[in-house]
Formats: C-alpha cells, sequence, structure tokens
C-alpha cells in the first residue's frame, strides 16, 4: 500500500524537480547597455585613469570578446540589439524627430522573451520611438520607466514617465533606474518568472552630470593615459566622463550583489556593452575615431557576458561579434524560440562563448552612419574611403594594405556597395506619421522634439531631443505635427508649458481634421532654466525648464491621417508661451 504521505513526499520532490529543470531552462536575463562609453572607458581595457571593478568583475567570471561591434552612434544600435537586424532595415536613419523609430513590423528581443514567458522591463534610455506602438509598452516590454528621447536634460530627478504616464525621479537618474530594475527583479522572484531586464543607461552621454562623491575623485585629477591626438581633449570633459563611468560601475556593483542576495547569480546571464564610441576625445586603446565615425574608434564596444558554470570563466572570444548577434545568442543561451518572422543579420554566439577552438567562418560585419559604411572580417577592415587595414597589427588604422591585398580589397568594396543598395535606398524618405491616441494605450505624449515650429517660433537648442520652444510672438506662427489618429476616441488635453505674469491671457487652439479645443493661459509660470548648476562642463545641448500641465480641456478626435496643429487665436502679451509638450489621455469609452 502506497502511503498518503509518500505520494505527497513524491509529488513535491517531482515539482521540485520539473521547476528546477523549468529554471535551468530559462535563465534570468540583465543586459547594461551604457550611453558614449568608449571600449577603452573601463579599467579592464588598460585605462588606469578610473577603476570599473564591479564592470571588469564580468570578464572575470564570464567572458569578453576580443573584437565586438555596434552602430556609431545611439539609437542604431539599439535597434539592431533589439531586433537582430542592421538598422537601416528597421527604418532607423537619425536620433531624433522620428528617425529613431523602430519600424512597428519588426519584433523585437523583448517579444521573444516575453512569448516565452519571462517578465520583461526595460529602464533608462529607449531612443526607438515615443508614441505608442513604437513606445517600449508596445514592444514587448511589460514595465517601462525613464524616458524614450535621444538624450535628456536634467539628470536630477528629472521628469520621467512609467508605462507612459509622467512621473520625475527620484535623485541621479541612473541611480534611480538601477533601484528600479532592482525592484523588477524582485517582484518577478516573487511572481515565480524568469526576467528579462534592459538597463540602456544615459551616460556618459551629455550633459555631463554626476554626484559629487564620484565628480571628487576627477574634478583636478591628473591623468596618465590620453588620446592619440592629445591637443584635442577637453580635460574637464573627459574627467566629467570617467566620474559618470565609475557611478555607472558603481550600479552595476549594486545589481550583482543583488543577483547575489537573492542567490540567483548561476542562474542569471549578464550582458554590458556600450552603444557606441566615446563622446569626446579621450584615452581609447589608440583607436581611429569617436563617436560618430565608422571607425574602430566608433563602433567597437566591450562585450562581457557572465553565466557561472556556463560560460568559463575569464574566457577571452577572439571571434568577431556585434550587437545583431545579441538576440540570436540569448535566445539560444536561453534555449527559446526566436519569435520574428523576418531573417536576421546577427547570428548566435552560443559556441564561441562557451567551447574553445571553434572553427567560425570568416564574416563580414557591416557599419553604417550618415551614409558611411565600412565592413570588417575576422582580419581586415574595409574603412569608409575604401581603405584596407589588418586590424591584429593594425588597430589604429594607420597603414592603408588595399595594394598589398588587392583580391580583398576588390572583394569588400563589393560587399559594401551590395550592402548600400539593398539596404539605405529610400532610408530617409519617411512617410510615417506620429501616431496619436492608439486605442490599445492611455497615454500619448507628443514633445516639441517632433514638432515642426512655423513663423517666429523657434527651438531652446539645435538638438531637438530635450529642447522645447520660445519666441511665440504672433497669432500668425504655429506648431504642427504630421499625425495619424488609428482609432476614434475621446481625449484629456494637457499643454506643458511656461509663461510670465506680463504675459498671460492668450488662448491657444489645438486642431486635427475638424475637431478643436481651445483654452486660456491664466495662470503665471515663470520657472528658471535648469540644468546649468548639476553641468561639470557646459553643455551643447538646452537648458530645461520645470514646465507647468495645464488642463486644456477634451478632446473628440476622428480615425484618419493629418495635421495636428497648436495655435494662438489671440496674443495677450509680448509672446503667446513657452512650449514643452502636450500630453493626451484616453478617456473610457
Amino acid at each position: 500500500m502506497i502511503r498518503p504521505v509518500f505520494l505527497l513526499t513524491y509529488f513535491v520532490l517531482v515539482c521540485a524537480a520539473s521547476l528546477s529543470h523549468a529554471a535551468e531552462q530559462q535563465p534570468n536575463v540583465l543586459v547594461i547597455l551604457s550611453d558614449d562609453q568608449g571600449w577603452g572607458d573601463l579599467s579592464l581595457n588598460g585605462n588606469i585613469n578610473l577603476s570599473t571593478p564591479n564592470i571588469d568583475s564580468l570578464a572575470r567570471d564570464g567572458a569578453s570578446f576580443e573584437r565586438f561591434y555596434v552602430c556609431p552612434v545611439c539609437s542604431p544600435t539599439r535597434a539592431e540589439f533589439l531586433t537582430g537586424r542592421y538598422h537601416p532595415r528597421g527604418g532607423v536613419y537619425s536620433t531624433s524627430a522620428g528617425g529613431e523609430r523602430l519600424n512597428l513590423d519588426e519584433m523585437t528581443i523583448a517579444d521573444t522573451f516575453r512569448a516565452a514567458g519571462y517578465a520583461t522591463a526595460a529602464f533608462g534610455k529607449w531612443h526607438n520611438g515615443m508614441q505608442y506602438p513604437y513606445h517600449p509598452n508596445g514592444r514587448g516590454f511589460d514595465e517601462f520607466y525613464g524616458f524614450c528621447s535621444g538624450h535628456w536634460g536634467n539628470y536630477f530627478s528629472p521628469l520621467l514617465e512609467h508605462n507612459g504616464q509622467l512621473t520625475h525621479g527620484t535623485g541621479f537618474c541612473i541611480d534611480d533606474f538601477t533601484d528600479h530594475a532592482i525592484s523588477f527583479i524582485e517582484s518577478s522572484l516573487r511572481e515565480e518568472k524568469p526576467f528579462f531586464a534592459y538597463l540602456p543607461l544615459n551616460t556618459p552621454h551629455s550633459p555631463m552630470q554626476v554626484p559629487d562623491r564620484f565628480w571628487q575623485k576627477f574634478a583636478n585629477a591628473d591623468l596618465a593615459m590620453h588620446n592619440r591626438e592629445p591637443q584635442k581633449e577637453d580635460l574637464q570633459h573627459v574627467r566629467a566622463a570617467l566620474a559618470m563611468c565609475e557611478n555607472i560601475d558603481w550600479n552595476v556593483g549594486r545589481l550583482l550583489q543583488k543577483l547575489d542576495e537573492l542567490n540567483i547569480a548561476e542562474s542569471t546571464i549578464v550582458v554590458y556593452f556600450c552603444d557606441n564610441g566615446p563622446n569626446g576625445v579621450r584615452w581609447n586603446g589608440d583607436m581611429k575615431g569617436r563617436k560618430g565615425s565608422t571607425d574602430e574608434g566608433g563602433v567597437r564596444s566591450p562585450l562581457l557576458i557572465r553565466w557561472p558554470g556556463r560560460i568559463p570563466l575569464g574566457r577571452k572570444v577572439p571571434q568577431n561579434g556585434a550587437a545583431i548577434d545579441l538576440l540570436p545568442t540569448l535566445a539560444d543561451l536561453a534555449g527559446i524560440q526566436i519569435v520574428s518572422q523576418k531573417p536576421l543579420d546577427g547570428v548566435s554566439l552560443k559556441r564561441p562563448l562557451t567551447q574553445a577552438d571553434v572553427l567560425w567562418p570568416d564574416r563580414m560585419i557591416f557599419s553604417h552612419w550618415n551614409n558611411k559604411v565600412a565592413v570588417r572580417t575576422e582580419r581586415f577592415c574595409l574603412d569608409n574611403d575604401g581603405k584596407l587595414y589588418e586590424l591584429d597589427r593594425d588597430p589604429g588604422q594607420r597603414q592603408d594594405i588595399s595594394a598589398n591585398h588587392p583580391d580583398v580589397t576588390k572583394r569588400l568594396r563589393s560587399a559594401v556597395k551590395a550592402w548600400r543598395d539593398e539596404l539605405l535606398p529610400g532610408l530617409r524618405d519617411d512617410k510615417r506619421a506620429f501616431v496619436i491616441g492608439h486605442p490599445d494605450f492611455r497615454y500619448t505624449q507628443i514633445p516639441a522634439r517632433d514638432g515642426i515650429a512655423h513663423g517666429s517660433i523657434k527651438r531652446s537648442n539645435r538638438f531637438p531631443n530635450c529642447s522645447y520652444f520660445t519666441n511665440w510672438i504672433s497669432t500668425d506662427d504655429s506648431i504642427t505635427w504630421e499625425a495619424e489618429v488609428p482609432a476614434d476616441g475621446t481625449f484629456d488635453v494637457e499643454v506643458y508649458y511656461a509663461c510670465p505674469q506680463s504675459d498671460i491671457g492668450s488662448t491657444i487652439e489645438l486642431s486635427f481634421g475638424d475637431s478643436r479645443l481651445s483654452g486660456k493661459i491664466t495662470e503665471p509660470h515663470d520657472p528658471p532654466i535648469k540644468g546649468a548648476e548639476h553641468d561639470r562642463v557646459v553643455r551643447q545641448e538646452s537648458y530645461v525648464k520645470d514646465f507647468r500641465p495645464l488642463k486644456l480641456g477634451t478632446i473628440a478626435l476622428k480615425e484618419g491621417r493629418g495635421t495636428l496643429a497648436l495655435r494662438a487665436l489671440n496674443k495677450a502679451g509680448s509672446q503667446v508661451m513657452e512650449f514643452r509638450l502636450l500630453m493626451l489621455t484616453r478617456l473610457s469609452e
């Protein structure tokens, strides 16, 4: 006779074994992406100007790639990581004003992991589309906390969003994003779900802001290592970037410590890489170029991957890898199926990560930005000017050897032409409208960044991402967006504005098709410009203000495509207002 106690014990053991096997088949994944940090901004790679022990530990306890390639700038790298495909295939051609958006027919790495039962979240700088369904919540991420723009104007308790709803951050944003990631990891464990956590951080991208505790070490530091063109260095900018990198390292340490505390370090794959070369002239291993360049210094990134017990300790991977490889690699490591039906440009790097002496094809990896294209093989690099370099012997790209290898040069030049002919025609011919009021999402943020100013209205800065509109001095002036409303709906409208006491009283109107909504500015709001008080170096981007929401009222929008316009029906003072963004909230039908 089989006793009930034995049956219960057997059932528990079987369930535990089943759960253990499921956990084994579905490791957690934590991906950390830094912004404008170069290959040389880690002590791991020989830079003694700073110390990054926590990031370095990922290479000690896992694997590092000798050569790993990303794009020259931010949004393309993010798109290639998300899709496993070269960024022109996904319609990404710019870093602002709509050109950073990833086409809606692309499936993302978050779609793949969510389909496999993972809890998915992103914390930080998205930079692949703001309005849903371009928004992270429309691209496979259950949770999003951060900002969707390309750069942000203030890093201390700034205006952010949580799943589309505007909110304010707490403290320094990198610390804040890390806090939210830790909370998400803990909540996923409580729900007994594996997690896919993506931290696209926004430093050391300018503005150069960092907490005092990290800045103090570098404020007057003598730097031992310098760029190959030291006369071009801005030393204060370099010092600020290094301080910001040490802050990132501190936060990586917090994440790794939390994995240890939760006893999930061995069941979690941790990935660390950067989105492009350094955002300034500083030591970068003698490589040519920086952010924006298709040369080595603009596109070579560290790639560190740790998975204890699965990836050998201290493994140095000699094969080339790229951002396009991370989706197939992580899906392969996790043992899950990729949901995208489109062919990937990337390949799984599982074998070179986990096995020694792997036979590997001499594949080509292409780098593109601003109509410049370079291609790399395991041995050679053909730059945008058609010059050939042997990277093992000449990583600084100092000696053109195309005359010595005419067959290789011809083959790579032909490959570049074919790549251009396939991917680049029509890339900037963007006919996508900004999606307003999608029925599957409650909030639509419509920033000045995406608008077109008419008349006297000016941007606060030539870089659109975190700018606002000013100099609205005429009723003939307007701000417009080419928009598409995918479904009828009724929306509450808020206008984020600034206006001094002397100028209150203007009436503004929002229109789309036959729908119109007007309201009067009756409350003064004249906040000071913010940002300079935290900057370690004078910035190039716009300063910011704390704009106030004005409840304009409710508007009914009909499905269709047209021009969303903001105008002034009358001007009470010297200007109508300064404008930062519109916020539309869909009402329940």
